[in-house]
């Protein structure tokens, strides 16, 4: 949706030398395009919007275009891509005004800036006991507030209690390993190991950084997707300690592990 025109002339503004602005207009210049239907194929057409997909140079463009958006913003903005979140504290009708304006400003700037935008997409989650719950608006749409939401990958609900991405994530890891032992003859440990670590483990800590458990009725939902994974293995039917014999250690102590891991890199800089 990146017009090209809005986007030379921000680099410009920028001040980025001369010869690379021109590099960049050549790289996007000229750029033709047609689409197949039926095995019928169209006419072709000249690209006058988009950064070039699957390009080293089209994130980086696509950065440079929205480094202006929100720069006006009193609350916190956080960009990703074209997943753009507003939040703030409203308490008062006062701070309801404030992040309603920031909104506003977020309007006028796709405007200004020839970005159409999705206000049906567009939600409230309000967070804690006490929220005002007040209501806001994109535009002329009333945005309608959700309860959960799935953000990069991880279900957030408004209690911020993260019960509901683990049983998503218990879902999907059992998911894998029905896959396994329905496609997977062998009971050899090394095998279904190797398979339980690169298929079923990865969605039981995918940005578990992020939503670190808080029940002890989560964190067991959790290991007993691996005690049913170390069971399938040949002879380890009714084996005590399991994870010593496999080589594996508890998703907790995994966890525990990677947080002295992260602390002992933050601490050294």
């Amino acid at each position: 949706m990146v017009p090209y025109e809005e986007l030379l002339a921000k680099l410009e503004k920028m001040g980025i030398n001369m010869k690379i602005e021109r590099w960049i207009r050549n790289c996007l210049k000229g750029r033709l395009q047609r689409v197949t239907l039926k095995g019928e194929l169209s006419g072709w057409k000249e690209v006058t919007s988009g950064v070039p997909q699957g390009s080293v140079l089209g994130p980086t463009l696509f950065n440079l275009f929205i480094a202006d958006l929100g720069t006006k913003s009193r609350n916190v903005l956080i960009k990703f891509v074209d997943d753009t979140k507003l939040g703030g504290i409203a308490n008062t009708e006062k701070d309801q005004d404030i992040i309603q304006e920031d909104l506003e400003d977020l309007v006028n700037w796709s405007n200004s800036n020839r970005m159409k935008r999705n206000s049906e997409k567009c939600k409230v989650m309000h967070l804690g006991i006490n929220n005002k719950n007040f209501c806001y608006k994109l535009g002329m749409h009333h945005l309608e507030v959700t309860e959960e939401e799935k953000d990069l990958g991880v279900l957030v609900d408004h209690r911020i209690t993260m019960s509901c991405q683990c049983d998503m994530a218990v879902k999907k890891a059992n998911a894998g390993l029905g896959c396994i032992r329905r496609g997977i003859s062998s009971r050899d440990k090394e095998v279904l190991v190797l398979l339980y670590k690169a298929l079923v483990r990865p969605h039981l800590e995918y940005c578990v950084q992020f939503w670190s458990l808080m029940f002890k009725k989560d964190e067991f939902k959790l290991e007993q997707v691996q005690r049913r994974a170390t069971r399938m293995s040949r002879g380890m039917e009714n084996l005590s300690r399991r994870l010593k014999v496999l080589g594996l250690f508890s998703l907790t102590k995994r966890r525990l592990r990677g947080d002295m891991i992260a602390l002992k890199n933050i601490s050294e800089g």
